[in-house]
């Protein structure tokens, strides 16, 4: 799906501070699979963010 973690960094670093699956298919990411990267970025220690609700999903980075 990406090329390199630079790609998935830059993906996210494209995001607002708060962000759904919307915002992941903007880029060109489709379907269940904007779903999957919003759940990875919340959940990988790199990523500095975290879920902030399930139903709909949504992500905060933190600091923002």
């Amino acid at each position: 799906m990406f090329d390199s973690f630079g790609a998935l960094r830059a993906l996210f670093e494209s995001l607002p501070a708060e962000f759904g699956a919307e915002p992941v298919g903007n880029e060109g990411i489709t379907d269940s699979r904007r779903h999957l990267i919003v759940r990875h970025l919340a959940e990988h220690p790199a990523f500095d963010c975290g879920l902030v609700s399930e139903q709909p999903l949504r992500a905060e980075k933190a600091g923002d």
